[in-house]
């Protein structure tokens, strides 16, 4: 089986094999230089990628003939295949290949084998063409062109604008499917792991909250920018990440009591007179005015969160930022497992590093979130409970979103081996909501 990517043609056409003659470049030796001006084509036509294909590391490889994905945002390209495509064909084969990796076509895949019942390497060919067609019905033309031999609805006579698991129950390997054999964009396409992928503990790959964090981008830019991209990436971004959750009113709710508390978020100015001034002519009172409360965020990593709960906790860093006007200076981020790490200010939320991994013990997390001068005036805590918690209520609001779990399991280091521990409940000091 060979190849990968919209733009691998079919049988007839396979791509010429390293080091055939008259292939310039098909020495052995990949052309980047073609390959990224091709990147950077493809980001100029679709910005709202850019974010997404800048994330995808390029990794050459003789064991695909064209190019694939993993699932840890890796792309296998083949020198032979770089050399013979036109820079605007290689454009396509790079936003074909990201949208994989960006409507997780691979996580997608292995719900669908699981709650159908879907096993071998021809079903998963099948995925692969249904993932193809979700693709492939609406992403070229407006400076994009279309690979030759790519796959669309049209060609299985399917119709246009459905879903990878749609598609799945429209059509079976058979006769309209036998030229598409070849077709192989990778784990990253369908799930099903490669003799060539590098795995997770391989170089270059992103975290799942890396990746999470660029799904992120790619969604807010074309949210952002309404009608620049076509219907499927619209419906994308609108159905990628959750509606916001309840628990975002109430941290809007207590930002806003923190800053109406006395002395808090409040300072003085000349730039607007106080209402008094008439009354003593000639002299100008300065008026109060109001800012945003400065807020510290304490991120739970200890080993009992799972990396898509981290994700979801950047992405809840993101609109904490929003609700305090988009002042980022306001915002700071600390992680916390059984120690508080180094607290930094917000630049962008998929650039928070969160380390951790061992046990969980919060209260070195408010200790050093209350250290932060500016004091904050409200700290938000994102964690699933199993934590020790202070003993007395800190000079600020608080407010505590728990992620949750069907049983709790111990998160302090001297109950780690207890099946019976029962973490206490967050105190009543503390706003606490459930992120479901």
């Amino acid at each position: 089986m060979s190849t990968g990517g919209p733009g691998a043609p079919a049988a007839p056409r396979a791509p010429s094999a390293p080091g055939t003659p008259g292939v310039p470049g098909s020495s052995g030796r990949l052309d980047r230089e073609k390959l990224f001006a091709a990147r950077l084509h493809a980001a100029r036509v679709r910005p709202y990628l850019a974010t997404a294909l800048f994330a995808l590391h390029p990794v050459e490889s003789r064991h695909v003939p064209t190019m694939a994905v993993d699932r840890h945002w890796r792309c296998y390209v083949s020198p032979a295949f770089v050399a013979r495509m036109p820079v605007e064909e290689l454009a396509g084969v790079w936003v074909h290949e990201v949208s994989h990796l960006l409507r997780d076509h691979h996580g997608r895949s292995d719900r669908v084998a699981r709650e159908r019942g879907l096993t071998g390497r021809g079903e998963r060919l099948r995925m692969n063409i249904a993932a193809d067609c979700e693709i492939n019905d609406d992403i070229y033309g407006d400076g994009l062109v279309q690979p030759s031999g790519a796959v669309s609805p049209q060609r299985l006579n399917l119709p246009h604008g459905l879903l990878m698991e749609d598609y799945l129950l429209r059509f079976g390997l058979g006769p309209n499917t036998q030229d598409l054999v070849w077709l192989d964009c990778g784990s990253g396409a369908d799930g099903l792991d490669r003799g060539w992928d590098l795995g997770p503990d391989g170089a270059h790959g992103l975290s799942e909250q890396e990746r999470d964090a660029v799904r992120f981008r790619v969604a807010q830019g074309i949210t952002g920018s309404p009608g620049s991209a076509p219907e499927g990436w619209r419906r994308w971004a609108e159905e990628a990440f959750q509606a916001p959750q309840p628990w975002r009113e109430l941290l809007g709710a207590a930002m806003r009591a923190a800053a109406s508390g006395g002395g808090a978020g409040g300072d003085y100015t000349y730039g607007r007179p106080a209402r008094r001034s008439p009354a003593l002519p000639g002299t100008v009172l300065p008026s109060l005015r109001r800012t945003p409360p400065r807020v510290s965020v304490v991120i739970d990593t200890s080993g009992s969160v799972s990396d898509a709960e981290l994700g979801s906790a950047l992405r809840e860093v993101a609109a904490i930022a929003r609700a305090v006007g988009g002042r980022r200076d306001l915002v700071s981020v600390l992680s916390c497992d059984a120690a508080a790490h180094r607290a930094r200010s917000l630049c962008h939320a998929e650039g928070v590093d969160l380390v951790g991994g061992g046990g969980t013990d919060l209260r070195e997390g408010f200790a050093a979130a209350l250290r932060r001068r500016p004091r904050p005036d409200v700290v938000v805590v994102l964690t699933d409970g199993q934590t020790p918690w202070p003993s007395s209520r800190p000079p600020c609001r608080t407010v505590v979103g728990l992620f949750p779990r069907q049983r709790r399991y111990s998160a302090g280091p001297d109950d780690e081996d207890d099946p019976d521990y029962v973490p206490d409940t967050p105190p009543g000091w503390a706003r606490v909501v459930r992120i479901e």
